[in-house]
């Protein structure tokens, strides 16, 4: 994990890092594995579409992008929303958060996400 995190070229996002991943090891009780997209990753669950669509996905995690640290959840956001307004700063997508500085936020609503979103995910 350090290699990856050495190729993190802003030192905040670096920090950023760092600070999720352990966060979401101490949360999840998983190792962190990075995936595709330089996406860190903890544990994992298989999914299939009613179209028949199936695969395997991360169960929660964080990708460090140029501009902000973007957090992946099971499901939608829609599910979050009783946690999402007492977070701090962020913006959404659907199944996404977009952290411009992970210090600013508050980590233990963070913590309660992380657990929500691993434990509504299927084992894969």
């Amino acid at each position: 994990m350090d290699a990856f995190l050495e190729t993190i070229p802003d030192e905040r996002r670096r920090a950023d890092a760092r600070l999720l991943i352990e966060l979401m090891t101490e949360v999840t009780g998983q190792e962190p594995e990075v995936w595709p997209a330089n996406i860190v990753g903890f544990g994992k669950y298989h999914y299939k579409y009613d179209s028949g669509r199936e695969g395997d996905t991360i169960a929660v995690g964080f990708a460090p992008r140029k501009a902000q640290t973007v957090l992946y959840v099971t499901g939608y956001l829609d599910n979050y929303v009783d946690l999402l307004d007492r977070l701090g700063p962020h913006t959404r997508g659907k199944g996404c958060l977009y952290l411009k500085r992970v210090a600013d936020i508050d980590t233990g609503v963070l913590r309660e996400i992380v657990a929500r979103s691993y434990s509504n995910a299927a084992p894969a």
